[in-house]
């Protein structure tokens, strides 16, 4: 084959494994009951289908070549693990139970035990591990995240997430945890550190932390799978179906989001001609179940509120804010969070005005989690624009582009600083109103945006 040829192949093979690898990996797992294992097993099988595909063409069914190829490797281990341990045992272990052996493992590969991926989900945030551990390993098997992804999340270097992943590999298998749902108390555990991680996942698709991209939609559309598979297993579950419904509505708006050149869009300059209108339907159907399963609401069904009063608004001036205050103020009591206090004084200062919005923010000045955090000063610009306090506004937002880290935000923090001292009408306030409303990953997501860390 061409060099050319075998580049197109390879290319291939890189998208087939970025869209199969983590039910691949789940499969495997739900065979060997070893994470790790599974992991080498899937890699092996990457590497063979390199090695064969670039000749003999892609296979009709590339997930079935590859999970064929893995499980036919696990089968060789198991023989040379039963060899390994000496002929002199082979009738007690014919014999005996046959945990290890190949007859569980055929067995085991044909059984039908539904969606590998929740599974592999649900075993990635079992309470044996930490909470920063089952977020880690989460993203890394199922959001598709690299390293450098996962620590620019969590504020770690990248050798200090490995590791952490790593022990949560090794924690799993020394702990032997069974690969299958959990019941009762131990799923609802379970579930609230899944849907931590599930939004960890969609964040970064849709507000990218670092790099030359605002949005990553791919990162978005596999939260929602694994969300709208969550929602159809645990239908009595009122965050799950909150989860997903804020999902749904925030989707609704990526093309909007994003300008010709990637620039972003902010939400009241938004066409919303252009929100996905079927997601919005299915946002809003989504958080209707979850306000029928519960009151008073949990805190992904109150975000989820105020993205739909949003999606309820034909325009930007139509918003309902005093709705969106109040249901901040729920939100504020059940987190405590100073980012969710943030994005509650933009949607006051739209609510009631700037004046009371800035009274708010400066009341977080002194806040140590918000020391770093760029969308306050960002918010704190805006607000001083609307009051014409212009050269305060660009001090502010001067500031908040130093602490920005992705390129188009920061590009944008500085093009309204520098069209602060000629503005003439007000600026843009964050997401409750533009994009501010965000939150770092330590706190529940908050309104019409999703958190960013």
């Amino acid at each position: 084959m061409s060099g050319e040829g075998v580049g197109t192949a390879r290319s291939a093979i890189e998208a087939v494994w970025r869209i199969e690898s983590a039910r691949l990996i789940g499969g495997l797992v739900r065979i060997v009951h070893d994470l790790a294992l599974a992991e080498d097993l899937a890699q092996e099988a990457l590497l063979a289908a390199m090695e064969h595909w670039p000749s003999t063409g892609i296979p009709e069914n590339p997930s079935a070549w590859l999970m064929t190829t893995a499980r036919n490797r696990a089968v060789d281990q198991a023989r040379r693990r039963q060899m390994q341990a000496g002929k002199h045992q082979e009738l007690a272990l014919r014999s005996s139970e046959p945990s290890s052996g190949v007859p569980d493992l055929a067995a085991a590969i044909d059984e039908d035990l539904g969606d590998d991926l929740l599974r592999l989900i649900l075993i990635a945030c079992h309470p044996v591990l930490s909470t920063e551990a089952r977020a880690a390993l989460t993203l890394r098997l199922l959001g598709g995240l690299t390293t450098a992804e996962i620590a620019r999340a969590f504020l770690a270097s990248e050798p200090t997430i490995a590791q952490r992943i790593a022990r949560a590999k090794r924690t799993l298998a020394e702990a032997r945890v069974p690969f299958e749902v959990p019941r009762g108390g131990e799923l609802s555990a379970r579930l609230s550190s899944v849907l931590e991680v599930l939004y960890l996942v969609f964040n970064e698709g849709y507000s990218a932390t670092k790099g030359n991209r605002w949005t990553r939609p791919e990162l978005c559309e596999e939260a929602l799978r694994l969300g709208r598979i969550l929602a159809e297993r645990f239908p009595r579950e009122a965050e799950v179906h909150g989860l997903l419904a804020l999902m749904e509505l925030q989707a609704s708006r990526l093309r909007a989001r994003v300008g010709p050149s990637g620039e972003p869009v902010l939400l009241l300059d938004q066409d919303r001609s252009r929100w996905d209108q079927l997601l919005v339907h299915r946002g809003l159907a989504a958080l209707a179940r979850a306000e029928a399963l519960c009151q008073p609401l949990g805190p992904y069904t109150l975000q989820a509120a105020i993205a739909g009063a949003h999606s309820r608004a034909r325009t930007a001036a139509e918003t309902d804010w005093p709705r969106i205050v109040a249901l901040y103020d729920a939100l504020s009591q059940l987190t405590g969070s100073p980012v969710v206090e943030l994005n509650r004084a933009v949607a006051v200062s739209f609510a009631f005005g700037a004046a009371a919005g800035l009274e708010l923010v400066d009341a977080l000045a002194d806040e140590p989690a918000l020391a770093s955090y760029h969308l306050l000063p960002s918010v704190r610009g805006d607000l001083l624009l609307r009051l014409g306090r212009r050269g305060e506004a660009r001090v502010e937002l001067e500031r908040a582009a130093s602490l920005a880290q992705n390129a188009w935000e920061k590009a944008l923090l500085l093009g309204r600083a520098r069209a602060s001292l000629g503005a003439t009408s007000p600026g843009r306030t964050g997401e409750s109103g533009g994009d501010a409303a965000a939150a770092p990953s330590s706190t529940p997501g908050l309104a019409s945006e999703p958190p960013r860390r």
